[in-house]
């Protein structure tokens, strides 16, 4: 009799087997609870910069100056580029609401003579190694009538012009091209809007104090007029093919400048001695297009096309730049620059050139300060020159441990060679005893005879340590 009994608990136990597994396979596949959403000070980051670099010349000119750099100009010389502390706290580049952040980047070292805005820190210490406020402001992400929404950024922020930057890290090389150097602004201040139209079309307008100055006439900026910054940034193929084009518009002569303590005079000294003309209405104009290429995952090819004209001096600057990135192992990549530039000078009004304007040198720690106030100064330019310059060099970034003090290390060696194409001799300076005449390339004031050479060989290199 207790077989049957036995033969009905069988099924009854397999059931309820089934349905117990049944549960607990339901419950494993319930999505797990979402993670709560970021705190908006989780993305806050306080990072440290140093870069230390030097740029030999053979020729050992007189001057003490490689012709044609800023940053790197000091020839055979050691120098602190740059020691930056930066806080900041981009934005989501995934929010589709409101999201605010904010950059500010202070920076001391040799490049921080040419990285000043005017009325910040100008004359502060007199030595090679300067201070400069690089970065402060904030930006604001609205989702109003475009796709990817409108980003309004305020306050002070590093040129959007050009394919190099002053930040070293975003750069291939130690030292500068003609047109960053040269052709394009490096600082603004003022305000910026970008509509990002679609995912393949964004659009910039701003409006700035003008070139490396800050607000306030006379105390901040050189002139009395504001300027345009805007353009169009084309993302293709994935982000495999990128264009900006951006232009920088407005009167960027100084009229500034100081003659026998009389500043009353300033202005008519710029209309009649210099430019003939009115320093707040003579539009300057920096033009740059950079498109980058990511061909694979081994090459990247960018070409930055740049054209700058001053209406008050009636004069242009122009050329090309390309660069190739070849990318060997991962702490190893290849680099060149090949480069072409044209100073094209100012000339009399009798139509005669006489002298560059654009492509200078700055032997004193405030004469670029100076040249762009409009104030009296020891730079000097060459007369109207072809620029080329070859660069090749390597960016090695070796692995460093995790969880250590230092985040990264790369060391960024390189030849560079520059020569004039239509047989001026801007290399080689020799010096203010020599023949040399100093001039004011901002203002035109001619200089004659700062070189005894047409070329200029260097080998240089640079340390970027992060932390």
């Amino acid at each position: 009799m207790s077989r049957p009994r036995k033969s009905r608990l069988l099924p009854a136990l397999y059931a309820g087997t089934f349905l117990g597994l049944s549960g607990s396979y339901a419950c494993a596949a319930e999505p797990a609870p979402a993670p709560p959403p970021a705190n908006w000070w989780d993305t806050l980051t306080v990072t440290g910069l140093i870069e230390g670099g030097m740029t030999i010349n053979p020729q050992n000119p007189p001057d003490g100056l490689n012709f044609g750099h800023l940053f790197t100009d000091k020839a055979s010389s050691p120098l602190l580029n740059q020691a930056v502390l930066t806080i900041q706290r981009p934005l989501d580049p995934k929010a589709t609401g409101y999201d605010f952040g904010f950059m500010i980047q202070a920076l001391y070292g040799s490049d921080a003579r040419y990285t000043q805005y005017l009325g910040e820190f100008n004359y502060a210490i007199n030595d090679r190694n300067q201070i400069a406020l690089q970065q402060a402001w904030g930006v604001i992400h609205l989702p109003w009538l475009f796709t990817g929404g409108i980003d309004v950024k305020a306050g002070q922020w590093v040129t959007l012009l050009g394919a190099e930057t002053i930040d070293p890290t975003t750069n291939y090389f130690y030292t500068h091209s003609y047109m960053f150097n040269f052709g394009i602004p490096l600082e603004d201040t003022g305000v910026l809007a970008i509509a990002h139209v679609d995912p393949l079309l964004d659009i910039y307008a701003g409006i700035t104090a003008g070139v490396n100055t800050t607000i306030g006439y006379r105390a901040g900026d050189d002139n009395g007029a504001p300027a345009f910054e805007g353009g169009i940034g084309l993302n293709l193929f994935d982000g495999n093919l990128t264009v900006l084009a951006m232009t920088h518009i407005g009167p960027e002569l100084p009229d500034t400048f100081n003659i026998f303590g009389l500043p009353s005079f300033n202005n008519r000294i710029n209309e009649v001695l210099l430019c003939h003309c009115n320093p707040n209405s003579a539009l300057r104009y920096l033009n740059d297009i950079v498109t980058t290429w990511k061909v694979n995952d081994a090459l990247t090819l960018i070409t930055d096309l740049n054209y700058i004209r001053d209406d008050g001096f009636k004069t242009s600057g122009y050329g090309v730049a390309q660069y190739a990135v070849w990318t060997v192992f991962d702490w190893l990549k290849v680099v060149g620059r090949a480069e072409v530039w044209r100073d094209n000078g100012i000339s009399t009004d009798n139509g005669i050139t006489h002298t560059g304007f654009f492509v200078g040198a700055f032997p004193g720690n405030f004469d670029f300060i100076n040249s762009e106030w409009g104030f009296v100064n020891t730079s000097f330019v060459e007369t109207p020159t072809t620029y080329l310059g070859l660069t090749a060099g390597l960016n090695i970034t070796p692995p460093v441990p995790e969880g250590s003090f230092v985040k990264g290390v790369t060391l960024r060696p390189e030849v560079r060679y520059d020569t004039s194409l239509n047989g001026t001799t801007p290399f080689d300076g020799s010096g203010f005893g020599g023949r040399g005449f100093p001039g004011i390339p901002a203002l035109g004031i001619p200089a004659f005879g700062t070189g005894r050479k047409a070329e200029q060989v260097t080998f240089g290199g640079d340390v970027l340590v992060k932390f």
